[in-house]
């Protein structure tokens, strides 16, 4: 089934949102980021990727975010001065580690998510700054490489399935994944 994601402010609402849209629309691509990522964790077991548990779904929906925002700090270099990509990249970073805590939370109890997420965010931000991505045609081999890769690690390689995880994510859910979520950041900032 397709997921559905409604990525454009009506006129109304943006008038209304003018003086606060920076950070409305890192709060609405958090929502679309989020969903996107669980949404894909959960094509990888339909893929038959075999997670061990919970703790490993949620730290892959965590890779997802990371290269999500990776690639949203990519486009927004390229929109908005930099007073305003820094406000937005952290009101997203602060919204996708709100939506890791309540799943977590959910799941876990009361544990910790966001601290290790800030911690996980900032060193793929650092590692996916060093990988080529270009607005036009997207991400470089080396960026989806590296992405699929961090899947990899995550998921255990004690099944078979899993060895192929990288190529899953490098060949079919890591384009589909970003070219959607671009697609709703150009929405929201059109």
């Amino acid at each position: 089934m397709a997921l559905r994601i409604k990525s454009r402010w009506s006129e109304k609402a943006k008038a209304k949102l003018s003086d606060d849209l920076i950070n409305e629309n890192g709060r609405a691509l958090a929502f679309i980021f989020w969903r996107l990522a669980l949404d894909k964790a959960k094509n990888l077991h339909g893929e038959d990727f075999v997670y061990d548990d919970d703790e490993q779904r949620i730290k892959v929906i965590g890779e997802y975010l990371a290269v999500l925002v990776a690639m949203a700090d990519r486009l927004a270099y390229t929109r908005l001065e930099d007073e305003d990509r820094q406000q937005f990249i952290a009101t997203l970073a602060t919204e996708l580690a709100i939506h890791m805590q309540d799943n977590a939370t959910d799941l876990f109890g009361n544990v910790d998510f966001k601290t290790p997420f800030f911690a996980m965010l900032n060193v793929r931000s650092a590692e996916y700054a060093t990988y080529d991505y270009s607005v036009d045609e997207g991400p470089s081999y080396n960026f989806l490489q590296y992405f699929g890769s961090m899947v990899q690690k995550v998921m255990s390689k004690e099944y078979h399935e899993n060895r192929w995880v990288i190529d899953q994510i490098m060949e079919i859910d890591g384009p589909e994944t970003i070219d959607k979520a671009s697609k709703a950041m150009q929405e929201l900032f059109s």
